[in-house]
């Protein structure tokens, strides 16, 4: 009878290991792996142009205009494309082991009863897959900062801005008008006045506080080194850029600017007026060159390319490599 006990009690505490190893190994397999300090999602200029775009450890990640919206990747000389998920998607943000993205509408009948709302932010791996709700709201601007993503919206009251834990674990609400959190780095995100104002303020997002950078009338800042670059409002919406460390403004165009971008040490930027016209240029404002002529939006920028669209007709994207005249169609295959 001993024995036959002793052999029951070692088969119950062998279970019971199993068990206990199989639910740590889940607890490991699930837990949201954190961002190294400094981790920002995408870039300031892609984020105000929809953030269509994203490139990131070697993959640009996107948002194939040609396939309805579904999210893709390629390389960044745009070889090896490849559906991720039948998900329509903007806004896409990479870092660690995650995408993170709105939806933008669901995948209809493609992927039915994936749990996934429409008009939801959320996150998945890199390849595209356990793709999971964080929140449900119309985003109109979010940005990975540390592990925490910064969110715009609209709501019935009005705008609203939060943070939401990459994990889920917190959400928290810091203010009830408008900032935008597309232009972050190092901790700080950068963001022109919404209410009395038009200035360049700071939100420090170790302590979710606030404070006034430099009192200019600006919109869409954009840093890049010592400069901010940005839309002078009470210069008809020319292009400037302001040195931090020289408080000094240069005017890089006088032209009424529509949307544009910065990367790579060139400036793409839409110009408004009786001949728009798609422009490119130097950081400095010079060498200017008219990449396009009409009238086109969602400038993203990649490390090789700039790729963007008509205005109206957003089934389809043009690109131009970095630099170079001229333009084409862009086919991801």
């Amino acid at each position: 009878m001993r024995a036959k006990k002793l052999r029951n009690l070692l088969i119950i505490i062998g279970i019971l290991i199993i068990l206990i190893i199989l639910f740590a190994a889940s607890l490991l397999t699930n837990r949201v792996k954190p961002n190294p300090p400094g981790t920002v999602g995408n870039t300031a200029g892609n984020l105000n142009n929809s953030g269509l775009f994203c490139e990131y450890n070697g993959t640009v990640y996107f948002s194939n205009a040609s396939d309805n919206n579904r999210l893709y990747a390629m390389n960044p000389d745009e070889s090896n494309v490849r559906k991720l998920n039948d998900l329509h998607v903007q806004n896409i943000l990479a870092a660690g082991n995650y995408l993170y993205y709105f939806q933008t509408s669901s995948s209809g009948s493609e992927n039915p009863g994936n749990g996934l709302a429409s008009k939801s932010f959320n996150r998945c791996d890199l390849d595209g897959k356990n793709a999971k709700e964080l929140v449900r709201d119309v985003v109109i601007t979010a940005q990975l900062v540390d592990n925490y993503v910064y969110i715009l919206t609209s709501t019935t009251d009005g705008p609203l801005f939060y943070k939401t834990k990459i994990d889920q674990s917190e959400t928290v609400e810091l203010a009830d008008y408008e900032i935008n959190p597309a232009c972050a780095e190092n901790g700080i995100i950068y963001y022109n006045g919404t209410q009395s104002n038009h200035y360049l303020y700071s939100w420090d997002t170790a302590t979710d506080t606030s404070g006034e950078i430099w009192q200019g009338n600006l919109w869409y800042p954009i840093l890049q080194g010592d400069y901010v670059y940005y839309m002078d409002v009470s210069g008809n919406y020319r292009l400037c850029r302001y040195s931090l460390s020289q408080n000094a403004v240069e005017v890089l165009t006088n032209d009424r600017v529509d949307c544009y971008n910065v990367g790579n040490g060139y400036i793409y930027y839409q110009k408004n007026g009786d001949t728009p016209q798609l422009i490119c240029m130097r950081t400095d404002g010079t060498e200017a060159k008219v990449i396009a002529e009409g009238n086109f939006t969602n400038i993203n920028m990649t490390s090789q390319y700039v790729y963007f669209q008509q205005y109206g007709n957003e089934t389809s994207f043009f690109h131009s490599y970095i630099g170079a005249d001229g333009y084409d169609v862009f086919i991801p295959y």
